[in-house]
């Protein structure tokens, strides 16, 4: 191992340390899960676990099967599991007017995130098909998030996204948007409703097919030996005559719906279409106007107006989904290129990302532009880097 490669390693060890978590619940089950970050996120956030248990699985894999297992303690009993788990932290304070909860001594949100649990057990433990609760959290997903039969889920707020202020939302969502004045009423309508997709649609509110959420549910599937989503994407989202993949969105929408690299994600599939998937590469991914930026996959595309950079270059720290580089989307587009055999971009991607981290440190996001650490310090699943680093021809 080269030293500048142990040397990441070492630090990507020591944050996973530092941001375990583990307890005993009232009925003497012994959870344990990595926290996002130590001050801000203190919870077990779902897809945070999945990504940290994926990072850590050459490190220490009882961890990380212990990690995936303690989200599968948390299901309901027909195989819900919601976006935050509190475990012996009550939710407290301001936050219980904007999360996503419908109890009074809530143990987990009642809003989802995106479903890679399948697809994390299959890299960092083993067959999920062998788990008989994974195999039920699935089923919950087909039961009560697919709106039109197809395969595809629907989300009934941006957060359940993860990716919680992206622009994609603003034309969708509107003054509700996350972090804007009306993200209040659509959290207490949504609680009022409890979060169901039929009803929530039926009301007449905005529901979105989202790219994000749905790639990772097909790569679960996939892992769980269920059929892939990849054709019903094919069919409802891909647009031929930009090369891009585009949201659906109920009550339909006449307004421009910003490019962010959502529209890059299903790079991550592996059954996607060759000659698609490089149209992805070449006419947008490797766009240095767009989203080859010196410093990491920007999560707008950088010529669209909702990208907060100024007019000399400059990245405005504000709103973390309207610009910033983020390590779990750079992986996730890597995936493709190492697939598509872009062997040097995706060696030259991993170069910039691994530089970034050895300057600015395991943050929440980069600056697309120069690499400045942005967002929460000592952040888990940064340590996906490691992932950048691995052989592809390895295997799992």
């Amino acid at each position: 191992m080269k030293p500048e490669t142990a040397a990441l390693r070492d630090l990507c060890e020591q944050v996973l340390a530092e941001n375990w978590r583990e307890g005993i619940r009232a009925d003497g089950y012994r959870f344990g899960y990595t926290s996002p970050s130590p001050r801000h996120y203190p919870w077990q956030w779902y897809w945070d676990s999945c990504f940290a248990a994926i990072a850590r699985r050459d490190l220490d894999p009882a961890k990380s099967r212990r990690e995936l297992e303690s989200l599968l303690a948390s299901a309901t009993p027909d195989g819900f599991i919601g976006h935050t788990i509190f475990w012996d932290l009550p939710l407290r304070g301001a936050r219980r007017l904007i999360y996503n909860v419908t109890e009074s001594r809530p143990t987990m949100t009642a809003s989802i995130q995106p479903p890679l649990l399948a697809w994390a057990w299959s890299l960092a433990v083993g067959d999920p098909a062998l788990e008989p609760r994974i195999a039920r959290h699935l089923d919950w997903f087909e039961h009560h998030r697919d709106l039109d039969g197809d395969g595809l889920i629907w989300i009934v707020q941006p957060d359940e996204s993860g990716l919680d202020a992206s622009p994609q939302f603003d034309p969708v969502w509107r003054w509700r948007c996350h972090d804007l004045p009306g993200f209040l009423q659509l959290v207490h309508h949504n609680r009022r409703l409890r979060y169901d997709l039929r009803a929530v649609a039926d009301s007449g509110w905005p529901v979105m097919c989202e790219l994000v959420t749905n790639v990772l549910y097909s790569l679960s599937r996939t892992a769980a030996g269920r059929p892939s989503l990849t054709p019903a994407l094919l069919e409802r989202c891909y647009d031929e005559r930009t090369g891009l993949f585009r949201p659906l969105v109920r009550p339909a929408i006449r307004t421009h719906i910003p490019v962010t690299w959502t529209a890059l994600a299903p790079l991550a599939l592996p059954d996607l279409p060759e000659p698609i998937g490089r149209r992805l590469v070449e006419e947008h991914l490797l766009d240095p106007s767009r989203f080859w930026l010196p410093a990491g996959v920007p999560s707008v595309a950088a010529d669209e107006t909702s990208f907060r950079a100024d007019d000399r270059g400059r990245f405005v720290r504000h709103r973390y989904w309207r610009g910033p580089a983020w390590i779990n989307t750079a992986w996730l587009v890597w995936l493709g290129l190492t697939r598509l055999g872009y062997e040097s971009q995706a060696d030259e991607l991993a170069g910039r990302i691994v530089t970034t981290v050895e300057r600015a440190g395991l943050r929440e996001y980069f600056d697309p532009f120069d690499g400045a650490g942005m967002g929460q310090r000592h952040f888990a699943w940064s340590t996906l880097v490691l992932e950048l680093l691995r052989d592809p021809a390895s295997g799992r």
